[in-house]
């Protein structure tokens, strides 16, 4: 089966730029270095020029990338100031929200990246595996302990 460009660099950046924006910023806490991310996601994307077997396919690289990424700049960039809580919390829907999107951004990136990719871009555990180079078992135990932090955290902090 020959796999195919799933389709332009616009194309993908109007898809998909917005997730990737929002992956990023909750993992740098800082919208520049995110815009960043994204932006160094989408060069590589096109520099690479890969080939998909499909859109999820196509998805999961680009979360991969810019997770990737992400890492990178924390390692290097980690004396930088991160934005306010509030503009971070601009991104939630509900007050409640807000609590549970504190109590997520303070969890490590171990426990976050599962959490975020499960919870919000609907991943399966499968999947979440794959994107993160770990195995199964160990994505369900990122995920149960990445909840079980969560909800200490939520409840210390807002119950």
């Amino acid at each position: 089966m020959k796999m195919q460009k799933c389709g332009s660099a616009r194309e993908a950046v109007e898809r998909y730029g917005d997730m990737l924006y929002r992956i990023c910023l909750l993992t740098l806490r800082n919208s520049a270095d995110a815009e960043d991310a994204v932006q160094e996601t989408f060069i590589k994307y096109i520099q690479k020029s890969p080939e998909f077997n499909d859109g999820d396919h196509e998805k999961a690289w680009l979360i991969t990338v810019a997770t990737n990424k992400c890492r990178d700049m924390l390692r290097y960039r980690s004396r930088h100031q991160t934005e306010s809580e509030e503009l971070l919390l601009t991104y939630a829907i509900e007050k409640e929200e807000s609590g549970i999107l504190d109590a997520l951004m303070e969890l490590s990136e171990k426990y976050k990246t599962p959490l975020m990719l499960f919870y919000i871009d609907g991943y399966k555990i499968d999947e979440i595996a794959d994107i993160m180079g770990i195995s199964v078992s160990a994505a369900k135990m990122r995920l149960s302990r990445g909840r079980k932090l969560l909800e200490e955290k939520y409840r210390k902090e807002y119950m």
